[in-house]
């Protein structure tokens, strides 16, 4: 695939249908209750973690209907609406939620429809910024769930689309009915699985959003090459995680998500790391 082997990462990446964004973002599936359900524990505390997340300089902010559900939009929409200029918030629709934790694919073109306009009026915009299928639904047609994204976006609705936990087959039928700005696949220092997706992605300019970027298991465990080069580097094994997708492709954009102001902050710092090529080639061969 084509890398970034610069020991620094280009800052920002200029989404297709959207426009220029810095590539560090923030992930708003934390900011709800346990199990990606009901109201958080402290609504204030999530208030203040996005205002602090854009006074960083975070433009661009991931979210879905299906948190809380409903309720990350909303507290967005509370925090920081009317939004600053170059601000751009992501949705997702596609899952319906039964419970803590229990996640349905719903792709009825009438559902997803619906939904958006139901993201919009919570969002409080006449269009959104990035809209994403939160998954392919598998009991219904492809072209169906593809087709109605299209119309969003004709519509005004909607001004730049994108996928999520998708295939590289399923990436390019997509694009035979819209622009795809942004996939959204699980990818971190541990879990490469979809290696090819990001491929795709780097090759034909597609931003790639890797959801829990920070994840590393053992390899953050003290003694291991994730904790060893922190320690070398002066960060934590967060800020390095970060740093590594920073460098891995200049077409990823980690979101890391966070109910802390001080969690936010350590993970900003990422941008500061600066990962030299023996650090970089030892990552890249520990998973």
């Amino acid at each position: 695939m084509s890398e970034d082997n610069t020991a620094t990462a280009p800052a920002t990446i200029t989404l297709k249908d959207l426009g220029e964004v810095h590539r560090l973002g923030f992930g708003a599936m934390r900011i709800v209750g346990e199990g990606v359900w009901g109201e958080p524990k402290d609504r204030a505390g999530a208030i203040k973690v996005l205002r602090r997340a854009v006074e960083l300089g975070v433009d661009f902010i991931d979210t879905a209907d299906s948190y809380g559900p409903n309720i990350s939009e909303e507290i967005i929409a509370e925090a920081l609406h009317p939004y600053k200029d170059g601000l751009r918030i992501a949705t997702k629709v596609g899952f319906t939620r039964t419970g803590p934790g229990d996640w349905v694919p719903v792709g009825r073109a009438e559902y997803l429809r619906q939904q958006t306009e139901l993201s919009l009026r919570k969002l409080k915009v006449d269009s959104l910024d990035l809209l994403q299928l939160h998954r392919v639904d598998p009991k219904v047609d492809a072209e169906e769930q593809f087709s109605v994204l299209r119309d969003l976006q004709q519509e005004g609705k909607v001004k730049a689309l994108g996928l999520s936990e998708v295939s590289v087959e399923q990436l390019k039928h997509a694009e035979k009915f819209f622009t795809v700005s942004t996939v959204q696949n699980r990818y971190n220092l541990t879990d490469r699985k979809s290696e090819d997706v990001l491929s795709y992605a780097t090759e034909n300019g597609i931003g790639f959003i890797p959801w829990a970027p920070i994840s590393a298991g053992e390899l953050a465990q003290p003694g291991g090459p994730l904790d060893a080069a922190a320690k070398r580097l002066g960060a934590t094994t967060s800020q390095v995680a970060l740093a590594w997708l920073l460098r891995r492709s200049p077409v990823i954009m980690p979101i890391p998500g966070t109910s802390s102001v001080e969690h936010l902050e350590d993970n900003m710092g990422a941008l500061d790391v600066v990962i030299d090529d023996a650090t970089y080639e030892e990552l890249e061969a520990a998973a």
